[in-house]
């Protein structure tokens, strides 16, 4: 702890660059799960393998870990050219003391907003824009966080829920199909649920499910 604070109160330039290094990771860290939330594909991911599980009304399977920890690993492999340009082009040269602090943080939002702006529709890019009232910016790069981050986010949840509407529509006509014959037979009383349950399973597998959402996700980016 003496450590520490002899590093922060240092008047090394050395030190003092070692602090600010350490400052900018604890800084980073504090911000991950708010960034890999709304400035990745995780937030599309974890929806739309929610609808999934709610279409199959198999209650908690897949277990949210399960869920959660396939949207993870989903998001690293589709971000991995992002954040590779990331830190080739902004943590590499700060931890080489070849930029400041502010040329890193430049170069690392350069390749986020590439792909969030790639992804975001300019009527919900707009609606930011317009609401502070901001100047139309000429590129990618002149946009900044503040509206973007946003309009990323409520772009990937439309875009989440359209593809959640299609993954209902097959499981809904299993629904209405065994309700209708169980009417037809006068079993009012036993759940249509109970009895789709199995349909709507054997269907998603012999369709190979898993492999058709999947990749309708990777392609989606």
């Amino acid at each position: 702890m003496n450590d520490m604070i002899e590093l922060f109160s240092s008047s090394n330039p050395e030190s003092i660059a070692t602090s600010i290094k350490l400052l900018l990771l604890l800084t980073v860290l504090s911000l991950a799960p708010a960034i890999l939330i709304l400035m990745t594909s995780f937030t599309r991911i974890v929806v739309v393998l929610s609808f999934v599980r709610t279409s199959l009304a198999t209650q908690q399977m897949p277990p949210n870990q399960v869920l959660i920890g396939l949207a993870l690993f989903m998001t690293f492999f589709i971000m991995a050219p992002t954040f590779s340009n990331i830190y080739d082009d902004a943590l590499k040269p700060l931890f080489d003391d070849e930029l400041t602090l502010d040329e890193a943080y430049s170069r690392a939002s350069e390749p986020m907003k590439e792909f969030m702006a790639h992804h975001t529709r300019q009527k919900d890019l707009a609606l930011f824009m317009n609401y502070r009232q901001m100047e139309k910016p000429e590129s990618i790069q002149d946009i900044p966080l503040t509206a973007l981050v946003p309009a990323f986010a409520i772009s990937e949840l439309k875009t989440a829920f359209q593809m959640g509407f299609m993954i209902f529509v097959p499981f809904l006509i299993i629904d209405m199909a065994v309700a209708s014959v169980l009417m037809s037979m006068g079993m009012m009383m036993l759940p249509p649920v109970m009895i789709s349950l199995p349909f709507k399973i054997l269907l998603f597998v012999l369709v190979d499910g898993w492999y058709l959402i999947t990749h309708s996700i990777l392609s989606g980016f």
